[in-house]
């Protein structure tokens, strides 16, 4: 589970375990999700500065129950591993141009290329 994404739940069937207590052990002692730098706001934020690149894409989506996530990625690593620079939570897309954060984002990531894809919601 840390080098290839699977499941827990696909491990139930072949080693005859409960997925759900295997994830919730897994979270709590094998990984270090417990001294992660980010996980005192990664239910409002995350920033990965590392997967920064030239050519970011902001996105918006709504994964469970309405909320609305804001995804910065960048685009060379074509949705693969470092393709997450930025997720944050509840900022519809126009408070993200009307309050400037879209300029305040463009300065310190200094990307060449910006990609808006927000469609109809604009």
């Amino acid at each position: 589970m840390d080098k290839y994404p699977i499941s827990s739940k696909s491990l139930e069937k072949h080693y005859h375990i409960n997925g759900n207590q295997f994830s919730q052990q897994y979270k709590e002692h094998l990984s270090d999700f417990n001294q992660w730098d980010q996980k005192s706001h990664a239910h409002k934020w995350m920033v990965f500065p590392e997967n920064i690149g030239t050519k970011l894409s902001i996105d918006e989506t709504a994964l469970t129950n309405g909320e609305l996530y804001t995804i910065i990625t960048n685009k060379a690593a074509k949705g693969r591993k470092g393709a997450l620079v930025a997720m944050i939570q509840r900022i519809q897309s126009e408070n993200i141009i009307s309050m400037g954060l879209l300029h305040l984002l463009v300065q310190w990531l200094r990307p060449k290329f910006l990609y808006l894809n927000y469609g109809k919601t604009l």
